[in-house]
């Protein structure tokens, strides 16, 4: 199983210590759901900071409580598919923002909606197992989201595509209740120029509505051509959408071994202290977010673990 973790990274010396973080820009992506482009007030920390794709932050409201968000991008951006493009020249001269999705859902992501830009708050990380892209190498890569999953495939993304000649062919399966709630849509050509293909699902059309309507392992039945001893596959959604995702993978002649999926939504106090992320015998936040298959499969079919 992999489960590299980035070390030797300034912010993440003390596990525990959370450093003071502006919101320097905020992308409202759709309703309820907000990109908060983060930067930590000593530029020096802003400087040493580093991630990779599939960890995670903790976000720290004094007052309130944290919660831990995955990164979705972040680092210095060039345009292209190397990320969004810097909202101005002075603001990119500012140093690069560490950019997290949040879904208000709760106490903590609540409050944080209310800050608004200039707002701060504590940022500790980056925690977790990361996505094996080197793994990847010379492979067909095949990414399956669901909702809000598809924020923490957002750097690897990036990463793939920046890469584009690695890797065999790159695929995106991605599934959302309604057309109005997919994100990122307008990065979606961007994506598709640089050599991605990008299949589409709702679970309810609306009007102008061109595409399927259903399930996203319904788009991995009638996904063409398919060469599983040569795919590696990687997910994160919730976890019903993972569970019939990696059934309907395995079904297709993917083995246990092929498929990582991210097991965020268990991440509580980042360290495995607390407890709260235990998933069998594994603490998720010291064996995850990012799991093989092989090491996790048992326990997803038990609902509520």
């Amino acid at each position: 199983m992999s489960s590299a973790v980035t070390s030797g990274v300034a912010i993440a010396a003390n596990p525990w210590l959370a450093q003071p973080a502006r919101i320097a820009a905020l992308t409202q992506e759709v309703a309820g759901v907000a990109t908060y482009h983060l930067r930590f007030v000593d530029p020096e920390v802003n400087a040493a900071y580093r991630f990779r794709a599939g960890q995670f932050n903790m976000i720290y409201l004094p007052g309130v409580g944290e919660v831990a968000i995955g990164v979705s991008t972040g680092g210095v951006r060039t345009g292209g598919v190397a990320g969004p493009t810097p909202r101005t020249d002075a603001a990119a001269a500012e140093g690069p923002t560490w950019d997290h999705t949040v879904r208000v859902a709760g106490q903590v992501t609540t409050a944080l909606s209310r800050l608004g830009v200039g707002g701060t708050l504590g940022l500790r990380g980056p925690y977790g197992s990361v996505w094996p892209l080197d793994e990847f190498v010379g492979k067909d890569v095949l990414l399956v989201a669901g909702g809000t999953g598809l924020a923490s495939l957002r750097s690897a993304i990036y990463e793939l595509l920046n890469n584009r000649d690695r890797y065999a062919s790159v695929r995106l399966l991605y599934g959302a209740r309604s057309p109005d709630t997919l994100l990122y849509a307008s990065e979606y050509p961007a994506w598709i120029d640089a050599g991605m293909e990008i299949q589409t699902t709702v679970d309810r059309a609306a009007a102008g509505w061109t595409g399927p309507v259903g399930v996203v392992p319904q788009l991995q039945s009638r996904l063409r051509p398919w060469a599983p001893e040569r795919t590696a596959m990687i997910c994160c959604g919730p976890e019903v959408m993972i569970r019939f995702a990696v059934r309907a993978a395995l079904a297709r002649g993917l083995n246990e071994r092929q498929i990582w999926v991210s097991m965020e939504r268990n991440m509580q106090c980042a360290v495995g202290l607390c407890g709260h992320c235990q998933l069998g015998p594994q603490m998720i936040c010291k064996t995850g977010p990012v799991v093989r298959l092989d090491a996790i499969e048992p326990y997803l079919a038990v609902e509520g673990l």
